[in-house]
């Protein structure tokens, strides 16, 4: 496996555990509940493990940069989905922008590779 590849992957599961810690965050109500509250901090913690293995081989700015456009984009479908959080207009447009910059750090920068 690439050198790359290997990143990106490190760089999904962070981005996966960041977004479940997110979740169980919104479920420990303000660390009220144990189980959502243990839950959160772990996958706080093994989402920052998997991040700094993602920095071996690619930049901390670009690396943080679609680790948190990513998650931003992704948590904010749960809040709409699960959780019935309303998003509006301005919240699309920002979301949108969030994507494009996404796009363009994997299409155009060559500080990624």
């Amino acid at each position: 496996m690439s050198s790359n590849t290997l990143s990106y992957l490190h760089l999904f599961c962070a981005i996966a555990f960041e977004i479940i810690g997110t979740t169980l965050l919104q479920q420990s109500q303000q660390f009220t509940r144990l189980y959502p509250s243990v839950g959160s901090l772990f996958c706080y913690g093994v989402a920052f493990y998997f991040l700094s293995l993602t920095l071996r081989s690619m930049a901390v700015g670009i690396a943080y940069a679609l680790w948190s456009g990513i998650g931003i984009v992704l948590i904010s479908l749960i809040g709409w989905l699960v959780f019935k959080q309303k998003i509006d207009l301005p919240a699309i447009i920002g979301i949108s922008l969030i994507v494009a910059g996404v796009l363009v750090i994997n299409l155009f920068s060559s500080s990624v590779h």
